[in-house]
């Protein structure tokens, strides 16, 4: 397999391709068809979209802006033509693809969370690692740090805005599993998801605690719930009920560098929540909260003035000095969630131009698999677990 860097060292456009075309390939679609039409990047081409299903593939590559389309995930990455590999199929496929497509010299950009187990990410970690000392860069898509209020909030609480930060509190609520009869899919089990609702979307609420606070977890006590253990079968499987292995809800708490305490609830039996993720960031001298119903809004309170002043004021984050909107519309023409993936390629794309590393880094989405990993275990346990960095997970009782 080749070594050498396949990125920023030629004149030509970077290949792309990009693996898996159903909910999260249309969106990264979405955003490679899109981001060079606002954004000043380096040029690149959609050559190809991989898929399962023959005609299926097809059908999405054509409507996506791809090139052409392929069964045959291998065969791709041996590509001369292909610099950059886009993964969004299932977690259980991003390891075996990810290492491999390091190990070929392409760049890797791989949706949360990183794999489905510790052992896989601290695998994909190495492989990264390796490869970035050849130039090939690697990123998990957590892409909610690019929401333009999320990435202002950072900024505020690194000026100092918030004071100290004493707790975080987050939640993300779902309800497309609320109804008993939702049949079984892949995300429903263990074997192929990992987790459910932990490491689906609990796993953004973790994300976005430590990119905004820059603090990292280091206990975590938690619990899991399946409130349908069966449903019914998937097409093709003769219609029975099937065992649901993996979780439909959490409730977590953390301790965090920093002294700072934060929880998270996850759920996807929350009946009437659609995509319901809220953050709340207390400090000293202030707070912050964060609804991504209306992710163009951002909550800040200054507690610093006289308090018969103070009071949560609404910051519409649609000025072009807000993070990534100058590319976009004229002030007071909101963006919406798609935007988020768009600004992600930016980001990855300019970061293989200048030969830095992307972020977040395969590092960033293995802590996040071991906060995972510490609630798993917790919940199993019902215990506290400590989660050292670069150790095994330290079970303590309390």
């Amino acid at each position: 397999m080749k070594t050498e860097p396949s990125g920023n060292q030629h004149e030509s456009p970077l290949g792309v391709a990009a693996i898996g075309y159903a909910f999260m390939g249309k969106a990264h679609s979405n955003a490679w068809r899109n981001v060079a039409s606002f954004f000043d990047v380096p040029a690149f081409e959609q050559k190809v979209l991989v898929g399962r299903d023959t005609t299926q593939v097809a059908e999405a590559a054509a409507k996506y802006g791809w090139a052409e389309s392929a069964t045959d995930w291998r065969s791709v990455i041996e590509r001369d033509d292909i610099h950059i590999i886009d993964i969004c199929a299932p977690g259980w496929m991003h390891a075996e693809i990810a290492i491999a497509a390091l190990a070929a010299g392409k760049h890797v950009l791989v949706e949360k969370p990183l794999a489905n187990t510790l052992g896989e990410a601290e695998l994909m970690v190495a492989a990264a690692a390796s490869a970035r000392a050849n130039g090939v860069q690697s990123m998990i898509g957590f892409n909610y740090r690019r929401v333009p209020a999320l990435a202002l909030a950072r900024e505020l609480i690194a000026e100092g805005r918030l004071g100290t930060i004493r707790h975080v509190r987050a939640a993300y609520l779902q309800d497309w599993l609320s109804d008993a009869e939702s049949p079984m899919t892949w995300r429903l089990r263990k074997e192929t998801a990992g987790s459910g609702a932990l490491g689906d979307i609990a796993s953004h609420a973790i994300d976005q605690i430590q990119f905004l606070t820059g603090q990292t977890a280091l206990e975590a006590s938690g619990t899991l719930k399946t409130f349908v253990s069966q449903r019914p079968g998937s097409r093709g499987s003769g219609g029975g009920l099937e065992d649901v292995t993996v979780d439909d809800a959490v409730w977590a708490t953390f301790w965090l560098t920093g002294d700072m305490g934060a929880s998270v609830e996850a759920s996807r039996v929350a009946t009437g929540q659609k995509n319901s993720l809220t953050i709340e960031v207390y400090g000293t001298a202030g707070s912050l909260t964060f609804d991504l119903e209306d992710l163009n809004e951002l909550n800040f309170l200054d507690a610093t003035v006289p308090v018969r002043e103070q009071g949560f004021r609404r910051i519409l984050v649609n000025e072009p000095e807000h993070p990534y909107i100058g590319a976009w519309w004229p002030q007071g023409h909101i963006i919406g969630w798609e935007h988020t993936f768009t600004h992600q390629i930016r980001d990855f794309l300019l970061a293989i131009r200048d030969g830095s590393q992307p972020s977040p880094s395969f590092e960033d989405g293995l802590q996040v698999q071991r906060v995972l990993a510490a609630v798993e275990a917790s919940a199993k346990n019902k215990s506290t677990i400590t989660a050292v960095e670069n150790k095994s997970l330290i079970t303590e009782g309390v």
